[in-house]
């Protein structure tokens, strides 16, 4: 186990960056097509191919999903990720058209010092398609990929990992670009939200504050009052192994999604584009009842884990303002 994503046997994550630009993708791709759905809490989303997951489309299973940066610009890079699985014949066969499915999800990272001035075509469809040329089973953390320009309201966010085993054998894992309004942080640090949920010291090992104070519990967000609904998200996905049925990974991805709010305080708000898709490479079978809510409880305690670890393991930009990384001032 690596405590990533790809302790799921069948899953590979790959990144890609433009350091000019500032942002980034983060390609999923499963060797097999999984069974997927997804659930959106925030106000301001943006996503790919979300219809298609809906519980009354017929599809069950895609090939990849695309995580990224840009703004509705970065919706592109899901069209990368397909064509790097069209070369290597991947995809839907409907009486020999081939057609890769690969939803995705953006986060608005435009405002982050980069230069975004590209031109006419966004960069977005060959980071997606490197993203999906470089994916493996070691990948890095923090400001990599899709959390290469993401911000939090005090910390530089970033993108974050995190595993278990059950102990039935089933093993879960989430990963997370952390771009949220609010902070991951309780008060302005050390602390993480998350404290109650780490492994092995996996984001520094500080715990919970001796006492929390009304300070701590102060309201702060991304652009205080001027915050703009398309200035945040945060996206990720959760995957198991076991064998769920679309609408059981529907369910996997709302109970998940408690993670978050063990995590980023304030989440899921106006100014947040929260998505989180589920996905089920079905290897083990599992109760659907007991055995799919303790699947449920491990993967929102992964999310929150993934979710500390993008903001921990981040580095700041390189530009003049850049909000500093939580190891410039803790680490």
């Amino acid at each position: 186990m690596k405590n990533l994503l790809t302790d799921i046997a069948g899953v590979r994550v790959g990144h890609a960056e433009d350091a000019r630009v500032a942002s980034g993708t983060t390609a999923i791709i499963f060797d097999s097509p999984a069974i997927a759905a997804i659930d959106v809490r925030g106000g301001a989303p943006g996503t790919r191919e979300g219809s298609l997951l809906d519980l009354a489309s017929t599809q069950e299973r895609v090939d990849a999903i695309a995580l990224s940066g840009g703004s509705a610009f970065g919706i592109e890079a899901g069209a990368g990720v397909q064509a790097w699985l069209a070369e290597h014949g991947r995809g839907l066969n409907i009486r020999g058209a081939v057609i890769p499915l690969v939803p995705g999800a953006i986060l608005f990272d435009l405002l982050n010092g980069g230069d975004k001035g590209w031109g006419r075509f966004s960069p977005y469809r060959d980071l997606g398609y490197a993203a999906a040329m470089a994916a493996g089973h070691d990948f890095a953390l923090g400001s990599a990929g899709a959390g290469l320009g993401a911000t939090t309201a005090t910390f530089k966010g970033g993108l974050g990992s995190a595993s278990a085993v059950l102990p039935n054998g089933i093993k879960v894992a989430a990963i997370m670009a952390v771009n949220a309004v609010g902070s991951a942080t309780i008060g302005d640090g050390p602390w993480f939200w998350a404290a109650p949920f780490e492994q092995n010291d996996e984001f520094g090992g500080r715990g919970l504050p001796p006492k929390f104070t009304p300070d701590m519990l102060e309201m702060r967000i991304k652009g205080g009052p001027a915050a703009s609904a398309r200035e945040n998200t945060t996206i990720g996905a959760v995957i198991t192994d076991a064998v769920l049925t679309k609408p059981q990974a529907k369910r996997l991805a709302m109970i998940a999604h408690t993670g978050m709010a063990r995590a980023i305080y304030p989440v899921h708000a106006p100014t947040d584009g929260d998505v989180l898709f589920a996905a089920a490479t079905c290897e083990k079978p599992i109760d659907p009842l007991v055995g799919l809510t303790e699947l449920g409880t491990a993967a929102a305690n992964v999310v929150a884990r993934a979710v500390a670890r993008g903001v921990y393991s981040a580095t700041a930009l390189p530009f003049a303002g850049a909000l500093p990384a939580w190891k410039d001032r803790f680490g």
